[in-house]
């Protein structure tokens, strides 16, 4: 990725990257969800790949977060303000995994073997 690209996508330099960074901040909250949540399982099959590695409590939690969003998304309230001001969207938990995944099998890609799963479409 070029410098400019960098500079104009950190939230330190952009003050446009600032406010994007801050909405989306207040968006999870209100929710009680992080950003590595939005994740989709079904969608990536590294992320489902990185989530079946991560403790089984690490998991728990987070399908507990997803199912508590529903719930107060179907009610169409929000997580009082106090719970809201304990939250902590930016705080990363699948990233590592992730990369390590991804990293894997670009390797595995690169050494010519097989992939370990291929998503089939009937």
């Amino acid at each position: 990725m070029s410098s400019f690209l960098r500079s104009f996508l950190d939230p330190k330099k952009n003050w446009l990257a600032a406010l994007h960074m801050k909405t989306i901040s207040n968006r999870l909250r209100r929710y009680g969800l992080r950003y590595d949540d939005l994740y989709d399982p079904y969608y990536d099959l590294d992320v489902k790949e990185a989530l079946n590695r991560l403790p089984r409590e690490i998991v728990d939690a987070r399908n507990q977060r997803l199912k508590r969003a529903m719930d107060l998304s179907m009610k169409h309230e929000y997580l009082p303000e106090g719970l809201q001001a304990v939250q902590t969207p930016f705080r990363s938990y699948l990233q590592e995994m992730l990369a390590l995944v991804k990293r894997e099998n670009a390797e595995r890609e690169a050494l010519g073997a097989l992939p370990l799963y291929q998503r089939t479409f009937p």
